[in-house]
């Protein structure tokens, strides 16, 4: 079964950092496997939100406007690993953070939440 696996959220301070990683069991792109993979986040007691994502054939990279320029996505295709490094963190970033992964080389695919493949989820709470 096909999977992806979150690690690296935590507990951190306002104006502090955290990076977390997600590693999928699916193909390499290059051997069919996935088109994107993101990062979407869901606050609490709030629907699930989409923060980031890059197509692996291509490299767009596209972001939130709740976090571009503090947040940054990045991709190991040989690892099948996409990374989220977290900057200048705030109170309002504290959410559960899903891994998401799709067929499609078409970020907007992936936004739209329809057809991905989701991780677990790793908690980030950020304190003030």
């Amino acid at each position: 079964q096909e999977q992806l696996v979150e690690s690296g959220g935590g507990l951190v301070h306002s104006g502090g950092s955290l990076k977390l990683s997600c590693t999928h069991s699916f193909g390499t792109f290059s051997g069919n496997g996935l088109g994107s993979s993101g990062w979407f986040r869901q606050p609490p007691g709030k629907e699930r939100e989409f923060v980031a994502a890059i197509s692996w054939n291509t490299g767009e990279l596209v972001y939130s406007d709740l976090v571009k320029d503090r947040f940054f996505i990045s991709g190991d295709n040989a690892k099948k690993t996409v990374y989220l490094q977290m900057n200048s963190l705030k109170p309002e970033d504290t959410a559960v953070y899903y891994c998401a992964a799709h067929s499609s080389t078409i970020i907007e695919r992936l936004r739209e939440g329809l057809h991905n493949y989701w991780g677990q989820g790793t908690l980030v709470t950020v304190s003030s």
